[in-house]
């Protein structure tokens, strides 16, 4: 059955583009029908969902939650297994939460988005982990717990009122920050302690942590629009570099 909206949601607005400038060969009409793999591998907890849109709501096929301690040695298995449930031998698109998360968590989904849409012939359409967040609140700030007692957060670009920044942010950066958000979604209690200490005055507005399932509703423009993404360039939205980069030099670095 298909689902109204939540409450709570920024729908983004359809996006208009001359014809024969779309990313795809499809007719956004026939993408918007079509059945779409969803994937969040960001997290300890990441999920998969299938869907399509009819009448205009989402009706989701089959859906699934995916152990992130696990997900090399199941990811692929799961998403096989998610396809059979639902009887589809095989998506129109892929939609992808990119990160940002787990370093290990958004390369594998990365890696595996980009051999199956590869091998299926499909567009992939990704999406911001914290701008899920912000829209699922209703609100334009969003922040996780990144570890170290950093957050990743997404600010509203202050000078542009279309555009937003994401970043790794800890007690000093945020401290220093003269423009703040009113409004901020949260969905973790670690990100919540930082910003409480660092922003008292910030209202923090609790959510659940996004899915697979609201990555495919918020990206609905996107996929009638036909904006997929160069598999060739796809990577993953990690804003820190994986632990072997930032303690491989110094371990590694000569004596003297």
């Amino acid at each position: 059955m298909g689902s109204e909206p939540e409450p709570g949601w920024i729908w983004p607005e359809p996006l208009c583009h001359p014809e024969g400038e779309m990313e795809t060969s499809q007719a956004p009409a026939t993408l918007v029908a079509s059945n779409w793999l969803s994937l969040d591998t960001c997290g300890d907890l990441g999920s998969l969902a299938l869907g399509r849109w009819v009448e205009g709501n989402l009706e989701v096929l089959a859906k699934a939650q995916l152990d992130g301690r696990s997900l090399s040695s199941t990811l692929v298995g799961a998403i096989a297994d998610l396809l059979r449930t639902a009887g589809v031998k095989k998506p129109e698109g892929i939609v992808l939460v990119y990160g940002p998360g787990s370093f290990t968590g958004v390369r594998l989904g990365v890696a595996a988005v980009k051999g199956l849409a590869e091998a299926w012939a499909v567009p992939v359409v990704v999406v911001s982990g914290l701008e899920l967040l912000a829209a699922k609140a209703g609100v334009d700030a969003a922040a996780q717990d990144a570890h170290r007692q950093e957050v990743f957060l997404r600010l509203p670009d202050f000078g542009a009122a279309s555009a937003a920044l994401e970043m790794l942010a800890g007690a000093e950066e945020m401290t220093a920050m003269e423009a703040r958000p009113a409004q901020i979604s949260v969905c973790d209690d670690k990100a919540t302690a930082v910003l409480a200490a660092c922003w008292p005055g910030a209202s923090l507005v609790r959510t659940d942590p996004v899915t697979a399932v609201d990555a495919l509703k918020y990206c609905r423009a996107r996929i009638e629009a036909g904006e997929s993404v160069d598999l060739a360039s796809l990577d993953g939205h990690y804003l820190r570099r994986s632990d072997a980069e930032i303690f491989g030099k110094s371990a590694g670095a000569p004596q003297s």
